[in-house]
């Protein structure tokens, strides 16, 4: 293949084929994956295609009658298997086809554990996890569907939508739900929807089947893609036995398709009837705070403060006249007990008062100087002395003391 050549020194086309062949021999052999299409059987080979389960991608495969027999059980039409592959280039024919040199049937026990093993890298990468998932909107205008051609998967989903909210829109997106084309066509539609602005939510919808016919939507691109969407996306595949990986990365999963339209379209009849217990609840509430209030304005006006305010005064009136009465009372008291006191003071200040003594007959003497005489011989002849009677004061000369 580095041969250098010119227009004037060509090689011949064997030689570059034969070449070709040798370079194609140095690459070994391959175990390769695929679905067997096309089986057909002439004479002592057996031919078949091996076509990739998700890429539109194919390859001519033959194997000896003897390497095919072998197998158990014996590969057909749709069957999954791996195969030990030796590319060969027909040199006089120049084509390229592979060789089989063993063949190995995939049991759905192989499929499963792969499936398990892809499911716990998209559960570590966080992509199942739930703080990822968006609430769908209550009511959306426009409704993107993926799902088959003519397939009662889209009856089931338009007619449960509309009968439960005849306004709500769908934009249908038909495309394989199975085989070989079925992950590129699905992908495809999820990411036209998804572009779509008018659209809230993306329903992928298919009916039931076996493990093979599910496994486009448990497919790694798929599901990252579903997992990528800005739309929320509900996943609809299968039963409710059933559980392909987009399950996982779906904002919502539903068991079947028309349980899918019933958790995305709400019931009319059901918002309707919701609608008027809400607002039965909210008449109840509003005359029973009504009532509620007016009981205690009728409280407060029974009130003897408020049924009858002048009587409330005539009350205090009556109180303060009361208390001024017994003021008076207690005054007129109090005077006539002091008037009674002072009455007894002066009756014994007029019993101890010597006026009243000298009313009764003695006389008071005096010096001029005031010194009251007690006894005769504090006198002696010629003292001026005063005299002092009830009435009157006479002046008085000692003439001869007794």
């Amino acid at each position: 293949m580095t041969a250098k050549t010119t227009p004037e020194q060509p090689l011949p086309i064997r030689s570059v084929l034969q070449m070709v062949a040798q370079w194609i021999g140095r690459l070994g052999v391959v175990w390769a994956e695929g679905q067997i299409t096309d089986l057909s059987s002439r004479g002592g080979t057996v031919y078949l295609t091996l076509r990739d389960p998700v890429a539109n991608v194919s390859a001519r495969v033959t194997c000896p009658r003897n390497v095919y027999e072998a197998t158990v059980p014996r590969p057909v039409d749709g069957a999954r298997v791996v195969v030990l592959v030796k590319p060969d280039f027909w040199v006089n024919r120049g084509s390229f086809a592979f060789t089989a040199l063993e063949i190995r049937p995939v049991g759905v026990g192989e499929l499963l554990a792969r499936l398990e093993r892809l499911r716990q890298i998209i559960v570590a990468e966080g992509l199942a996890n739930a703080d990822r998932k968006r609430r769908l909107p209550f009511l959306p205008h426009v409704v993107g569907l993926i799902c088959g051609r003519d397939s009662a998967a889209e009856r089931d989903v338009l007619e449960n939508a509309r009968r439960r909210w005849p306004a709500v829109r769908f934009t249908v997106e038909q495309v394989a739900v199975q085989g070989q084309y079925a992950v590129g066509e699905v992908t495809e539609a999820l990411r036209k929807l998804d572009a779509d602005r008018e659209i809230d939510v993306i329903i992928i919808a298919r009916g039931g089947g076996s493990l093979e016919d599910l496994l486009p939507f448990s497919d790694e691109s798929l599901v990252r893609a579903v997992s990528a969407c800005l739309t929320p996306v509900v996943s609809a595949i299968g039963h409710e036995q059933d559980n392909p990986l987009i399950d996982l990365v779906a904002d919502l999963r539903a068991s079947t398709p028309t349980d899918a339209a019933k958790k995305v379209v709400p019931d009319v009849g059901e918002q309707l009837a919701l609608i008027r217990q809400l607002r039965d609840r909210g008449r109840r509430v509003v005359v029973g705070w009504l009532d509620r209030e007016l009981s205690w304005v009728s409280a407060v006006k029974s009130r003897p403060a408020l049924a009858d305010p002048v009587r409330e005064i005539e009350r205090r009136a009556e109180q303060v006249d009361g208390l001024r009465e017994r003021s008076r009372r207690c005054l007129t008291s109090s005077l006539d007990r002091a008037e009674d006191s002072l009455g007894h003071l002066r009756a014994r200040l007029v019993a101890l008062s010597p006026a009243a003594t000298l009313k009764r007959g003695y006389a008071i003497v005096q010096r001029p100087d005031g010194e009251v005489i007690r006894l005769a011989a504090d006198v002696t002849e010629g003292d001026d002395l005063s005299v002092r009677f009830s009435d009157t004061r006479i002046a008085v000369t000692v003439s001869e003391p007794q």
